[in-house]
């Protein structure tokens, strides 16, 4: 029991490190010119060790991006009172991280070398709405959803896309937390919508 504890902490460890690695390669290169040798390297972790944990680095990025995403746990009465807030809840950890970056000069600067990880992202991020749309209640307390869950993933998904290209555009940016209220907004309406 001791010896599964201690492999899962080194499995969290070694994650860590490439994932970190990653997002240093990213703010000097872009996506397409990174290979798996040079994230090796910097998270100083072995080949054998890294294809243990992913296929390759497209799943390292979406492992790094589920990781940063990460809903906290969300106790039950909190739940059932605002089911939607599960499935709502990637946004505003997301937008922080990007404000963290846009805040050292990385997503302003370098804006053309994160194009590439958008159309990457793009697929991660409807399969983990979809995922939590799935843990909400079953009917009447989720809703009673009438559209196909796939679809209102998708549809959450190029809101908040839309909302955070919107969010990077304004001449004089506002809080993190300010556009993930608008987020809130745009996506419960769509929720709502949903309902039967």
């Amino acid at each position: 029991m001791r010896r599964e504890h201690t492999e899962d902490r080194r499995s969290r460890r070694t994650k860590s490190l490439l994932h970190q690695a990653m997002a240093s390669l990213l703010h000097e290169k872009s996506w397409d010119d990174i290979v798996v040798k040079e994230i090796l390297a910097r998270a100083d972790v072995g080949r054998s060790t890294f294809y243990a944990h992913f296929a390759d680095k497209d799943e390292l990025l979406v492992s790094a991006f589920r990781e940063t995403v990460r809903v906290t746990t969300i106790d039950d009465s909190r739940c059932l009172a605002d089911p939607a807030k599960r499935a709502l809840g990637f946004s505003l950890p997301l937008l922080q991280h990007i404000e963290r970056v846009r805040s050292e000069g990385g997503a302003t600067r370098n804006a053309d070398r994160y194009a590439p990880l958008h159309a990457r992202l793009q697929g991660a991020l409807v399969e983990l709405i979809a995922e939590e749309l799935r843990r909400l209640p079953s009917p009447p307390a989720r809703g009673a959803l009438s559209l196909p869950l796939d679809l209102v993933a998708r549809h959450l998904t190029s809101t908040f896309l839309l909302t955070l290209e919107w969010w990077i555009g304004l001449p004089t940016p506002i809080p993190a937390r300010e556009a993930d209220e608008v987020f809130q907004r745009l996506a419960r309406a769509a929720l709502n919508a949903g309902q039967g």
